[in-house]
């Protein structure tokens, strides 16, 4: 069984610290990956310290992997020893429901299997993540890398990148469209990145204008600030679609009202409070709210693809593993442009 070593919560109390287990041996669809460079998402802090009620110890976090493959299995076709692969948020499916049959295996009905704190379908262990030397998974719920992106880069488009990409594409975002971003983090950079390049008008709704400037770098038309009554009312019933990606509880109402006729705001953020709109707001002009998760392996593949013709990745922050437990502290204080990426060398 192959030896791996990272970082893992023992408890829920506990800080990260290093963590030795062993991955099962890789099967004759699997691959075995050396991990590069894995993500740091604002779920993984959520997972370590159970703040969803799920979490079982040890764990070790990570869904934005980046790595190469050191071993494939017989019936392996899509990659070979010396490959690049990229491994999101999931790695396993019932594959046979409708859902998965339609290649949305983030739906499946059975309930998709997480990369890290869930019951592995294979042998019934817990899943661990991306926070560690090497990973084993079917081919199918890997990904291959354009060769003109940064890899360090390019974990966080596991996660942050078709989280908002998908929605984005499913209500068919391009020229002609007014888009607004609520949120300018991990994911609204992502989301103002792939909305700028799909060509709809951007603009991005922040609570801080200090944030004016990486707004428009990023590829922002407008930048309004939300705290303000009078900027806002000036955007009033003029959106079709707002992707919201705040993740802190926040009115949604405020949103609602800027919807044209059959305008959507979509939610990817994950507040820890449910969310109250007004039923006469949404009836008065047909509006919808919605939401949206990841996508599924087909799609995720489309997400690299286009960001490797585009030349989109995320903007980064690599540090050590040994520093990932200070990362976690900065999160809290949205204290970082705009993801935290683990150069998993710092292992060794």
């Amino acid at each position: 069984m192959p030896a791996s070593h990272g970082f893992a919560a023992l408890n829920v109390q506990s800080p990260l610290r290093p963590h030795a287990f062993s991955r099962r041996e890789p099967g004759t669809t699997e691959i075995l990956i050396d991990i590069l460079y894995c993500g740091v998402c604002h779920s993984d802090l959520h997972m370590a310290r159970n703040e969803w009620g799920q979490s079982t110890y040890p764990m070790v976090p990570g869904h934005e992997i980046v790595g190469r493959v050191t071993a494939a299995g017989a019936s392996v076709t899509k990659f070979k020893a010396g490959d690049i692969a990229a491994v999101g948020v999931i790695i396993d499916s019932c594959r046979h429901c409708a859902p998965c049959n339609r290649g949305e295996e983030h739906f499946c009905d059975e309930g998709a299997t997480l990369t890290y704190g869930a019951k592995d379908r294979v042998d019934g262990s817990t899943t661990m993540g991306g926070y560690s030397s090497n990973y084993v998974v079917d081919e199918r719920f890997a990904h291959t890398v354009p060769a003109n992106l940064d890899l360090a880069a390019v974990g966080p488009l596991l996660c942050a990148g078709i989280t908002t990409y998908s929605p984005l594409r499913h209500w068919q975002v391009g020229p002609g469209k007014k888009v607004g971003i609520v949120g300018l983090g991990g994911l609204g950079h992502m989301g103002l990145k792939f909305a700028h390049s799909f060509g709809a008008h951007v603009v991005q709704l922040t609570t801080s204008l200090r944030k004016k400037e990486d707004a428009l770098r990023l590829g922002a038309d407008e930048v309004v600030l939300s705290t303000d009554a009078s900027a806002m009312a000036a955007h009033t019933k003029s959106f079709d679609f707002i992707l919201d990606t705040a993740s802190a509880p926040h009115a949604l109402e405020l949103y609602v009202s800027l919807l044209k006729q059959d305008g959507t705001l979509t939610l990817v953020g994950l507040p820890d409070k449910p969310a109250a709109v007004s039923v006469f707001s949404l009836i008065s002009r047909r509006a919808s709210v919605a939401g949206s998760m990841i996508g599924g392996m087909p799609e995720t593949q489309e997400m690299l693809d286009y960001c490797g013709q585009k030349d989109i990745t995320a903007d980064v922050e690599v540090i050590p593993i040994q520093k990932v437990n200070e990362a976690f502290e900065r999160l809290l204080r949205q204290d970082v442009k705009y993801r935290f990426v683990i150069d998993m060398s710092s292992l060794q």
